[in-house]
């Protein structure tokens, strides 16, 4: 009798975390699907598969369910000791499925947010993208200076990189504002991070922007969609493409703020 508590633990406690770690995981990933915060965590390419993850686990939490039902059910008709056989873990039994379970219920009350201009600066903002980093989906030479996007402008300058190639023509494109500190206060950064796989990996990318007045009045983070031409600015040491403003307008942030 002194082993009865113990084996109903095992038999029924921790069996009834397991359950709940799953579902809680699986109730996370398609929350995160349906309100779109997954933009927020990976590469859209890999959406499906966390979609198809999280039935997966919610069905192998129903399928978990039924089982301990029918150990409940019959618990009472067991008048003999049963074995059970456990598995070797890290942590104690049980100790895996409340980790699991506590960090999922944090992600169901934390909503996870996109990167700041801080992050941006640490990180450190370039105007091309690195060949060690993700090579461009596709560059067509033929877009008009007007329609490029941030990043095109940015995967532009990694075919060619000088300058002057650009000068006068027309831009028109959307980001979020970064102060950077060498820069005088005539001048920002408009920036947008690229993500090759998930968070962890995103970098971000930008070019400088000329103002008419001080860039105290765009604030750090504040999305702007920014139209003007090109220039040739020597800024810290270093000839730039950089965007003459001509009009520069609030937007809100967009849903996805990343590129690929």
């Amino acid at each position: 009798m002194t082993n009865q508590p113990k084996i109903i633990s095992q038999k029924f406690i921790i069996p009834g975390l397991d359950i709940l770690a799953l579902t809680a995981w699986g109730t996370l990933l398609l929350k995160y699907w349906f309100t779109g915060q997954l933009y927020l965590l990976i590469h859209r390419d890999y959406f499906k598969y966390v979609v198809v993850t999280a039935i997966c686990l919610l069905i192998m939490a129903a399928l978990s369910a039924l089982q301990l039902i029918g150990k409940v059910l019959n618990h009472r008709k067991e008048n003999r000791s049963v074995a059970v056989l456990q598995h070797i873990t890290l942590f104690p039994p049980g100790w895996s499925s409340v980790l699991l379970l506590l960090t999922a219920i944090v992600g169901l009350l934390v909503a996870p947010r996109a990167f700041t201009s801080t992050t941006a600066l640490d990180r450190g903002i370039a105007d091309s993208l690195s060949l060690t980093r993700a090579q461009p989906q596709s560059f067509r030479s033929s877009t008009r200076p007007e329609e490029r996007s941030l990043i095109d402008w940015v995967r532009t300058l990694n075919f060619n990189s000088e300058p002057d190639t650009y000068t006068g023509q027309k831009v028109k494109v959307r980001g979020f504002v970064v102060h950077p500190p060498k820069l005088s206060e005539q001048y920002l950064l408009i920036s947008q991070f690229v993500i090759t796989c998930c968070a962890a990996d995103a970098y971000p990318v930008g070019l400088p922007v000329k103002l008419t007045e001080n860039r105290a009045a765009y604030t750090p983070d504040t999305w702007l969609e920014i139209e003007g031409e090109m220039i040739t600015e020597t800024l810290d040491g270093k000839r730039q493409l950089t965007i003459k403003a001509n009009s520069l307008k609030k937007i809100e942030a967009p849903k996805n703020p990343y590129d690929y």
